[in-house]
């Protein structure tokens, strides 16, 4: 199932126009590289990846990120009339013992739209789609210590910690 239905309505930023959440396809990769480019610029601790890694990255590789032709990669998209606002993914397993397993990669909202509902639509989406698709029963993600918004978030929506990896990534200012 490639979450065609997976289509929700979240809350409206400065438009009248309801927000649309919607699963991203080839034809989104241009947008896509653009805001993850900003965020991997302005949200750097946020990511293990630095926006000039990034920017190095064809476009096939954009592509593959956010619509695998194997399916083991869907982005979503939060899209004001025509800009892409946020942005969440999932790489899903293929290996045998660990294809029950997906993880939530990726997320990001742009700055005037934090904090209306855009993150958590979002991560509904993919939820969503993970319980379409039948055969993943474990979601999981990473969150920056001290990222306390995130944590509230995903801690609302039902996900629960389950450590702590000492440095886990290295920044100019440390671990």
């Amino acid at each position: 199932d490639d979450g065609g239905g997976a289509r929700r309505q979240g809350s409206a930023c400065a438009s009248l126009n309801p927000m649309r959440i919607a699963p991203l396809t080839a034809s989104d990769a241009a947008n896509y590289r653009t805001l993850m480019l900003h965020a991997y610029q302005h949200a750097a601790h946020a990511f293990t990846s630095t926006a000039t890694e990034r920017a190095a990255e064809p476009m096939a590789w954009w592509v593959n990120r956010i619509a695998s032709p194997a399916g083991t990669t869907v982005a979503f998209g939060a899209h004001d009339q025509e800009d892409m606002v946020g942005t969440v993914a999932l790489e899903c397993s293929v290996k045998p013992k660990t294809r029950h397993k997906a993880l939530v990669v990726a997320m990001f909202v742009r700055e005037p739209w934090r904090s209306k509902g855009v993150a958590r639509s979002l991560l509904a989406a993919a939820i969503d789609h993970c319980k379409a698709r039948g055969d993943i029963q474990v979601l999981q993600l990473e969150v920056t210590l001290g990222n306390e918004a995130a944590t509230r978030l995903y801690q609302s929506m039902g996900f629960q910690q389950f450590g702590i990896e000492p440095m886990a990534v290295l920044t100019p200012e440390g671990f």
